[in-house]
């Protein structure tokens, strides 16, 4: 898949808030579900359950924050990457634990934009890996309702012992998700290989502890991922299969996203 026809089906827009610009893939129709991409970038299996997600009647929203839209991810393309990016420090907090990125203020601001044009009850969104936290950060916004945490791999370790359990949140941002938890009866999903050490155990018992039973978790084993040229790590694009447990992940992902957004429809119980 060449990087022009892997987003052959999708219409392109630069979004600009807060001085910070990116271009936006988007598809589909139905209430909004914002999909970001892992390392190294926007490739075609982010694409690939983007437009699953689409297909199950939500406009999928693709922003590309990183790397070049539509190319195949490999192991020198992923590297070279990487390492650009952890010199961006004025958009990512690579490091730091305790407060979000400040690029999380142009998804909040994209969310809105998208609620606002496509309706529903609210924004789905989901992170991966590098991004994989920013969907819990962007739930300070009112109009996010469905995060999803792909393999949140920030913040990454730097001089420390002990994996980290930081989240990569400030306490008032952890205060606010958590009163909207309750008020509103919304949860949060997690999905990580048990063995990814990018994803450490002690950051999913940060996320136990904190917002308790509204954190639905989905640990996979090694056995259950598709081979790739990286050990276990990313469920919903490299390392999913198209049976098994991680397709059970993906359906249940879709499946979230559609009862909370309102795309499955007036009659479709909420459910936690």
């Amino acid at each position: 898949m060449g990087h022009d026809a892997a987003l052959a089906d999708y219409k392109v827009f630069d979004f600009e808030d807060g001085g910070r610009t990116f271009p936006v893939y988007r598809r589909g129709s139905g209430p909004a579900v914002i999909v970001m991409h892992e390392m190294p970038g926007l490739h075609p299996l982010v694409i690939r359950f983007a437009d699953r997600v689409a297909a199950a009647g939500m406009t999928v929203f693709c922003p590309s924050l990183f790397g070049v839209p539509g190319k195949p991810v490999s192991r020198g393309y992923t590297l070279a990457t990487a390492l650009g990016v952890l010199c961006i420090r004025r958009e990512f907090h690579v490091w730091r634990g305790d407060r979000s990125s400040p690029v999380v203020d142009w998804l909040k601001a994209l969310s809105r934009q998208a609620h606002a044009e496509c309706g529903g009850r609210g924004v789905g969104a989901v992170g991966m890996c590098f991004t994989g936290g920013f969907a819990l950060a962007m739930m300070t916004d009112p109009s996010v309702v469905a995060p999803v945490l792909s393999q949140p791999s920030l913040p990454i370790p730097r001089n420390r012992p002990k994996p980290s359990a930081e989240i990569g949140l400030s306490a008032a941002e952890l205060s606010c998700v958590k009163g909207r938890l309750a008020d509103e009866d919304l949860s949060v999903m997690g999905l990580r290989f048990k063995s990814d050490a990018l994803v450490p155990d002690a950051r999913f018992e940060t996320y136990r502890r904190e917002l308790g039973d509204r954190f639905e978790a989905i640990e996979l084993e090694d056995e259950d991922a598709q081979p790739a040229f990286i050990p276990p790590h990313s469920v919903l694009t490299l390392h999913l299969k198209e049976t098994g447990p991680t397709k059970a992940a993906e359906q249940r992902v879709i499946q979230f996203f559609q009862e909370r957004t309102g795309a499955a429809g007036d009659d479709a119980t909420a459910g936690r």
